[in-house]
């Protein structure tokens, strides 16, 4: 979903439920949304009122409290993160103050709780769904039931426990492997420290093969580098250093959710891994 610099007339068609707005009664002035914020970037506007609807006073505490933020934002555990996130955090510049709606709040985190709690954190008080407004009054809403059937639904990835990193395996053992997945990805990890001191993971992914169903590279593609940040335990385990690192995963999508089952250690000079993906491409399956 995305607000355009034009939200009043476009929250008309499913956004913005008409009723009376709500402030905070503090004086509050319009800023640019900083850098540092890039969760809230292409969005449909650039400027931000401050204080903010979590209460902050100060650009440099919006950039501290949202940072926190902007790893669950980059998963896109639910379609709306963005927006439920950034309408707290960057309000738009308007003349009033505009609430998420309890609706999507509740939507929200029942999709993305899951994905904190995969990071050993709960749901915080600070965002209880009871603080905001019910949909009959001024608020952002979900999107429309039409407007979702016009977009395909994705496989999800969700937190599971970390498959072992395989390192003794044939060629033979890895195509069985591969007759019995749905995706093949070959992902190049590398991480660094951001200038708050936290890590951050470049993730660069190549689809080797779909072996069935309708999804299409990119979009598998995009999956896997979610799977890998709601499951950024396993991704740690699997750059123990700050030097790049190749692994192939290899899984299944059950019931719309994507699980990586296998994970292969990709060296340069491994010929089974080599061998075993220019033989799949003649290889039938039994």
């Amino acid at each position: 979903m995305v607000l355009t610099a034009k939200i009043l007339v476009f929250a008309v068609s499913g956004f913005l439920r008409v009723a009376t707005g709500f402030d905070i009664g503090l004086s509050t002035k319009c800023v640019v949304i900083p850098k540092e914020m890039d969760m809230c970037h292409k969005i449909g506007y650039s400027e931000m009122r401050l204080p903010n609807l979590m209460g902050h006073t100060s650009m440099a505490e919006v950039i501290l409290k949202s940072t926190t933020w902007q790893h669950l934002a980059h998963t896109d555990c639910h379609p709306h993160v963005r927006t439920f996130l950034c309408s707290l955090f960057a309000p738009i510049c308007l003349d009033t103050f505009i609430h998420p709606c309890r609706s999507m709040c509740v939507a929200v985190r029942d999709s993305c709780a899951p994905v904190l709690a995969c990071h050993g954190h709960p749901w915080p008080d600070s965002l209880d769904c009871d603080r905001f407004p019910a949909d009959e009054d001024m608020c952002l809403a979900s999107l429309t039931k039409e407007y979702k059937y016009l977009h395909k639904v994705l496989p999800k990835p969700a937190c599971q426990t970390c498959p072992a990193v395989e390192e003794f395996f044939t060629h033979k053992r890895v195509l069985e492997v591969f007759c019995d997945s749905n995706f093949a990805v070959k992902v190049k990890l590398s991480k660094k420290r951001t200038v708050f001191g936290d890590q951050e993971y470049n993730i660069e992914c190549q689809v080797e093969f779909i072996t069935q169903g309708s999804l299409l590279p990119y979009e598998t593609q995009s999956m896997i580098q979610k799977w890998l940040l709601i499951n950024e335990n396993c991704t740690q385990r699997m750059t123990p250093t700050y030097r790049p690192m190749v692994y192939l995963l290899v899984g299944n999508i059950e019931e719309g959710i994507i699980l990586v089952n296998q994970v292969y250690r990709w060296q340069r000079r491994d010929s089974q891994l080599n061998l075993a993906t220019q033989k799949w491409r003649y290889h039938k399956c039994l």
